[in-house]
């Protein structure tokens, strides 16, 4: 299918495959015949059914998931799991404590909503700034606690872990929401993993929760029912109505991503993508200037500033307007630190990725 002209490398909600949203467009009035739309349908109904099992079905396939794994689909967004992680896993015994990897903005928020709900280490030293994962020798992680948690992928300043942190035989919990599915992972090093659907998996209003058998049942008697995994597992994540139509959505990421040549596929275009976005940074003799350390830099978020100086933050406002006119769109910096972020997750092709760079070489040799 062609590409729209318009190329969206907005962090979340994100651009979503065509082929997605060109099938979903078909179907949205009349649902495999059944005479009405995947919003209508009832979440108890046997073609919801079919929708949920096949999207679960496809995700084992992809990800390789032990069957010892149960896969629930869930609201709330990645912030949700904040606090359904902790009300979940820290035990209840007295001085029971858990450990944060606090290498970004979500993270550092995760461990500040997990602390209403119990003693939290914070394995790093505070910092503000954040462009680099620090060696592990560098962490301080407690034996006995009841999880260590850490975000792959922080989506603010462009950091990602290139590896799966040691812990040592404590459950390993990962926020993998933005980018799941665009690598291959050992899932059995996890104790759990969650995943908000609308940047890489799918479209805004679904979560994905991987989790291993034996840390479900030890949710905190204060644990609202809807966050409790016990609940969601034991009811085939329709306890409560489930964001149906977004789950629709995720089920045929999951399709596209298998017929692309599945994660494996996804890993080699993400690569291939950041590579390109990065040479042309690291080879602009300062003109773009990337501030995360060349081992701690994203693939799926790649940040950079044009300029040295404070006045050149009208020349990053030159460079977002007009690569806007020129259809790449949503190319802005988050708020907290500014710049220029260019998210090119699963849905983004490559050529899009060459469109970019050839923009950015355009706007050097004219702004140099």
């Amino acid at each position: 299918m062609e590409s729209r002209k318009v190329v969206n490398f907005s962090p979340g909600p994100a651009k979503l495959p065509e082929e997605v949203l060109d099938r979903a467009q078909k179907e949205f009035l009349n649902y495999n015949n059944t005479g009405v739309s995947v919003m209508e349908l009832s979440h108890r109904s046997s073609d919801f059914t079919k929708i949920i099992g096949n999207a679960e079905k496809d995700l084992r396939d992809l990800l390789d998931i032990p069957d010892n794994y149960k896969v629930i689909f869930v609201q709330g967004g990645g912030t949700g799991q904040f606090s359904a992680v902790p009300l979940n896993l820290i035990d209840l015994k007295e001085g029971a404590t858990a450990d944060y990897i606090v290498t970004g903005s979500w993270s550092a928020k995760s461990a500040k909503e997990a602390e209403k709900y119990g003693k939290i280490n914070r394995v790093l030293p505070k910092t503000d700034k954040y462009t680099v994962i620090p060696d592990q020798s560098q962490w301080k992680l407690n034996p006995d606690a009841s999880y260590v948690y850490y975000c792959s992928n922080e989506t603010i300043h462009g950091v990602e872990f290139q590896f799966v942190p040691e812990t040592n035989g404590v459950p390993l919990v990962c926020d993998m929401s933005s980018n799941i599915l665009s690598k291959h992972i050992d899932i059995s090093k996890f104790g759990l993993i969650f995943a908000g659907a609308q940047k890489n998996i799918g479209c805004a209003g679904a979560t994905l929760v991987i989790i291993r058998e034996d840390l479900i049942g030890f949710a905190d008697p204060v644990c609202p029912i809807l966050m409790d995994y016990k609940t969601q597992v034991g009811n085939n994540s329709v306890y409560n109505t489930p964001p149906t139509y977004s789950i629709y959505i995720m089920g045929l990421v999951f399709q596209w991503i298998k017929e692309q040549g599945g994660v494996h596929q996804m890993e080699l275009n993400s690569k291939k993508k950041s590579s390109l976005l990065y040479d042309i940074i690291d080879n602009s003799n300062g003109f773009y200037q990337c501030p995360i350390e060349r081992d701690s830099r994203s693939r799926m978020n790649i940040t950079f500033r044009i300029g040295v100086n404070e006045e050149d933050e009208a020349l990053e406002k030159r460079f977002i307007e007009e690569a806007h006119q020129s259809g790449l769109i949503s190319l802005k910096g988050h708020r907290s630190v500014g710049g220029i972020r260019v998210s090119v997750y699963n849905a983004v092709h490559v050529h899009e990725a060459e469109r970019l760079v050839d923009f950015m070489r355009d706007f050097q040799r004219v702004n140099q």
